[in-house]
Parts: C-alpha cells; structure tokens; sequence
C-alpha cells in the first residue's frame, strides 16, 4: 500500500515533466531526487490527524438476507371441528384471523412459483449443455461440461423434490383450515 502511494506519487510530480521532456520542452518543475519524494511523503503522512477507517471480516456485519424464502411455520395441532348434538357446530378457532391464513398459504405458493421457475431454467441449461456437450470435440471440453449437466440435473431433482414437498404443504395448509373452518376464499390467491 505504501509503495503504490509513494509510485503515485512520483508519477504525480514526474509525470508532466517527462512528458514535456519528450515534445522537447524544457522543463520548469525542479528536479527531485527519490530520497526528497519520500521524506516529502512523510512528512505528508506524519501531518494527517486520524487514519482512514480499515475494514476487516470482523467490522462488516454478516448479510442476514436469506437466500431463500422462510419456511413456513408447522402445521398448528387445532382441535377438528365436531358436530355437536342438535345440528350445531363448534365455533371455529378465532385466534387466527384472515391475515393469518392468506399470509401462511400465499407464501408457499410463493416458494412453489419460485421452485417451478427455477425447476425450467434448470432444464433449458440441461438442454443447453446436452446440445454444447454432443458438438464439441475436446475430451476436455466435453468432461467440464459434462461435469455442469450432471450438477445441473442434481440441482434439478432436488428442486424436484422441493417443489413436491411445497405441493404437499399447500394441500396439509388447506386441510388443516377446512378442519379449523376456515371460509375457503381467504386461501384463494391475491388476484
């Protein structure tokens, strides 16, 4: 860091001087050797009152942004309603309101969505590759890219896996408010 400084600053106070020298100009700066750039720069260094911030790993805070959506909180253990004798009904679990239930089921739908887009883009790279692979003619070209399709379609099965899963979430979500008696048109989706 100090040598790139001390090089900047030569370049600096050189720099027109050398490039009048070259049009055969003569030169009006004063000729200075190293030793006089160096403790000029020195000086310059024993005058600044407070350093610059030095960043490390330890000062930069760790990025808490997940890099995938939250998962969605475990299917709660509400009592199924029963019909009691009489033909009446047990009331439904009022502690969880329509913000709870379109809030919870949309964001599944949302990780689906994400899944299922992700799940294409990873086919057409499939694609692309088995096309790539098949027309090239280096051993060691095609091992590299060999190498990307089958981490693509690893990739691809498990956010198979994952998008089943969701399926499977969104159905036990829907199940789990019928039983609470939930009024199905807070689990449609936002139009």
């Amino acid at each position: 860091m100090t040598r790139a400084i001390a090089i900047l600053t030569v370049s600096i106070l050189f720099g027109p001087v050398a490039a009048q020298a070259q049009e055969g100009q003569p030169t009006t700066a004063p000729s200075l050797t190293l030793a006089e750039v160096a403790k000029t720069e020195e000086a310059r260094r024993k005058s600044v009152q407070k350093p610059g911030k030095v960043y490390t790993n330890k000062s930069l805070k760790p990025d808490i942004s997940p890099s995938r959506p939250a998962p969605a909180p475990a299917p709660s253990t509400t009592v199924p309603e029963v019909n009691l004798p009489g033909g009446t009904a047990a009331p439904a679990d009022t502690s969880r309101d329509q913000a709870y239930w379109s809030g919870r089921i949309s964001a599944v739908r949302t990780a689906l969505d994400r899944s299922r887009i992700f799940a294409d883009s990873l086919q057409s790279r499939i694609n692309a590759l088995t096309t790539d692979f098949v027309n090239r003619d280096d051993p060691v070209q095609r091992a590299k890219i060999e190498a990307d399709r089958k981490t693509a379609l690893a990739e691809l099965d498990r956010v198979r896996a994952e998008i089943v899963a969701q399926e499977k979430e969104i159905q036990a979500i829907e199940d789990e408010a019928r039983r609470a008696g939930v009024p199905s048109g807070w689990l449609r989706p936002a139009a």
